[in-house]
């Protein structure tokens, strides 16, 4: 590996142990390189002052200002009796604001002969309020004194880069420390091949770090984006055509359905016709089966468009082959609602083996952590002899003891809520290895799923079956309207008259322990002071209330299994009327005649969740209706979020929203691969021209020269992105 020692260098070397180790806590930055990709957040002309008005509290914040004026006070307290205690408040402003800072005790002296009338200056420090105005106690400052040389238009034009930092770091002294390591920059390794660089007009690395680091002008700002945005696209898009490469040379059982076998028995029985959606998927997960490597696809489809009903074909595809198929669901009460549904799906073809059941048939065998010692051993070995051709389990399907007779596909449903290791203990179960579909419940926009699945091809489901109706989402404001929680209820008891059944989701259990950390979290939510709502507490308040007379039930995560199988069952059967229940109820539950959802607290929710919540009613002939409950004010962020999913019923329109309302690291960082994310300056909404270009260029390269031998400031960009974790991420697809 060529290594870039300047790069490379530790900061320790460079800063000094104590500037190095405060970087490395707080920043998680280590090395010369690390420091030199910490790029400005934003840039502050010193012409042009900051808007002091739009400060946000309780915030880190830097800020460039004037001076306008200083004003010592002296005054008896405690520790100085004899009135000699000292406070300098100082006002700045930014001609549009005024912001008061405030100095105690020994900490005057040096600001109170600095700062003075007319003097700018850089100030950090978190915002609070002090009687009803914005201040700043104690704040850091840096003045902005011009040199010598310089006249006062380039003074004044002058960009100053303001960079992420911290308490602990203010941003100039981060600036400080760049400038000290910005010499280095010219040894940066170019990771861009010289042909792709030159044909898209890009400046070269050493000139764009100069650039983002000290702009001239807004002009470099923007080169410099334009080529680190470049860079970032097109690593990560290398490390994913890699691995979809080395995947291709993997070899894999091609399964081809017997023609009048399994699955054209279970086509014969639908009483439905398939959706022409679920049939062009259908082809190219059959068209993936039959090749010799293995499939890597992801299902992702809208709210009730039938990725079951896809899943199970393909499924039903592999056994006809000879070979086994698993599905994995991220909790027990969805294996078993999965089990449910696909035994009923099949009739007499999930009773293979048994009497009365079809000859073509299979078993379809449940395997959960909870089971009994005998329906466990059972279902092993229904397994390891081949007897079940389908098995739905919950992550226990990973065990050592978990043998499979002829493992031949993987379906992983929801993704996101499962671990890469057990994904590939997995796939490691079959003799080669299995083909593997994954479904997302969760519609996701193309760009990312070209970045966080990169390594999968995508199938997408956009259109739903005949038979779903259509939900009419309202917001209950619960604070400035109580009577209209009171219809929200009337509204519930209106649909049990009807024949139809309700769920009531909260975002609590209630019977926790007191956690004083999750209570102050909740507090600090939006200025939030009540804790969430809660499903134990709500339960009861209905039933002695508002809906009194009606069979109310409760399910949530921390009950028995067996008891929360017993009240889905229930509730399915149509012997509870209303469903009181955490997000337990989010993916996969299917009762057709539960057609009201009340959800309490909504704006604790995000988006896509709210959509997925939303989609367990409608399914059925009968419309279904879904009531958000807040108690936020109507301007807050929160309540717009909500007026967002009332509005439509796209959640590909939604996922969209909800990533530009979220930081994209949460999608493409912690919640893929336990790592940071690597994207500074690549915007995943807005940048989706340069990820798709950059998805393209990366697999003509790869394909060129898979060990990328020429391109060795590639190979060293690739192995900065490919810390542990994330490596770990990819090699496990």
């Amino acid at each position: 590996m060529d290594l870039v020692p300047a790069l490379e260098e530790p900061l320790k070397k460079v800063l000094g142990p104590a500037t190095a180790k405060v970087m490395a806590e707080h920043l998680g930055l280590h090395s010369v390189g690390d420091l030199l990709h910490h790029y400005p957040r934003r840039y502050e002309e010193r012409g042009q002052l900051t808007h002091l008005a739009d400060l946000p509290m309780d915030e880190h914040v830097t800020v460039v200002a004037q001076v306008a004026d200083a004003r010592l006070h002296t005054f008896a307290s405690a520790k100085a009796p004899r009135g000699k205690g000292q406070r300098l408040e100082v006002t700045i402003t930014d001609g549009s604001g005024r912001l008061q800072l405030v100095f105690f005790g020994h900490g005057v002296h040096k600001p109170h002969k600095e700062l003075l009338p007319g003097t700018r200056a850089m100030f950090a420090g978190k915002v609070s309020l002090f009687n009803r105005r914005l201040q700043l106690a104690h704040p850091a400052y840096e003045l902005l004194r011009g040199d010598a040389e310089e006249t006062v238009e380039t003074w004044a034009g002058a960009l100053i880069p303001i960079y992420p930092a911290t308490a602990k770091l203010e941003s100039w002294k981060i600036g400080k420390a760049i400038q000290t390591v910005l010499p280095s920059a010219q040894e940066a390794l170019d990771p861009l091949p010289e042909s792709l660089r030159e044909g898209r007009g890009l400046v070269p690395l050493p000139e764009a770090l100069l650039k983002i680091h000290r702009p001239h002008t807004k002009a470099d700002i923007a080169d410099a984006h334009a080529r680190l945005k470049w860079d970032e696209a097109f690593v990560l898009q290398v490390a994913l055509a890699r691995r979809r490469h080395a995947d291709a040379q993997l070899p894999a059982v091609p399964r081809k359905p017997a023609p009048d076998g399994l699955l054209t028995a279970f086509d014969d029985r639908l009483p439905f016709t398939l959706t022409d959606g679920q049939q062009k998927v259908s082809k190219e997960i059959f068209d993936d089966l039959a090749t010799d490597h293995p499939m890597h696809r992801l299902l992702q489809g809208e709210v009730g468009s039938g990725k079951t009903m896809v899943a199970l074909r393909a499924m039903l595809a592999v056994v006809d082959a000879g070979g086994q198929a698993a599905m994995l669901a991220p909790t027990e009460v969805l294996a078993q609602q999965h089990h449910r549904s696909i035994v009923e799906m099949m009739g007499e073809l999930a009773e293979g083996g048994m009497l009365g059941g079809s000859e073509q048939g299979t078993k379809v065998t449940l395997l959960t952590g909870s089971m009994g010692t005998a329906a466990r051993r059972q279902a092993m070995l229904d397994l390891v002899t081949g007897e079940a051709g389908i098995v739905i389990g919950t992550h226990a399907l990973i065990e050592d003891k978990v043998q499979f007779h002829d493992l031949g596909l993987v379906v992983v449903d929801e993704q996101h809520r499962f671990g890469v290791e057990q994904r590939d203990a997995l796939r490691g179960k079959g003799k080669q290895p299995p083909h593997l579909l994954v479904m997302t419940a969760t519609p996701i926009p193309r760009t990312v799923a070209m970045t966080v699945f990169g390594d999968l091809e995508t199938s997408v489901l956009d259109q739903l079956p005949a038979g779903r109706s259509p939900i009419a989402s309202h917001v209950v404001p619960a604070a400035d309207k109580p009577h209209f929680l009171a219809r929200a209820w009337e509204r519930v008891r209106e649909e049990v008259e009807n024949g139809h059944q309700a769920y009531v989701v909260c975002p609590r259990i209630g019977d926790e322990e007191d956690d004083p950390k999750k209570a102050r979290k909740s507090a600090e939510d939006e200025a939030e002071k009540r804790p969430p709502l809660a499903v134990l507490d709500i339960a009861d308040q209905l039933a002695k209330g508002p809906l009194s007379g009606l069979r109310v039930e409760v399910l949530h995560g921390r009950m028995h299994p067996d008891d929360k199988d017993a009240v889905m069952r229930r509730f399915a059967a149509g012997e509870t009327h209303v469903l009181v229940a955490t997000t337990v109820i989010e993916v996969g539950v299917n009762v057709p005649n539960a057609t009201a959802m009340v959800i309490m607290d909504a704006d604790r929710f995000g988006v896509s969740q709210l959509h997925q919540l939303r989609g367990r009613v409608g399914r059925g002939s009968a419309a279904g209706l879904c009531l958000l409950v807040s108690e936020m004010p109507e301007a807050s962020p929160a309540r717009q979020r909500l007026n967002a999913v009332a509005s439509t019923l796209d959640g590909f329109e939604l996922s969209r929203i909800d990533l530009e309302q979220r930081r994209e690291g949460d999608v493409l960082g912690q919640a893929q691969s336990g790592a940071r994310t690597s994207l500074r300056v690549l915007a995943v909404i807005e940048d989706e021209e340069i990820i798709a270009e950059a998805r393209q260029e990366a697999t003509a390269v790869v394909e060129a020269d898979p060990e990328l031998t020429g391109l060795p400031g590639l190979r060293t960009a690739l192995d900065a992105l490919l810390d542990e974790e994330r490596e770990q991420y990819l090699e496990k697809g």
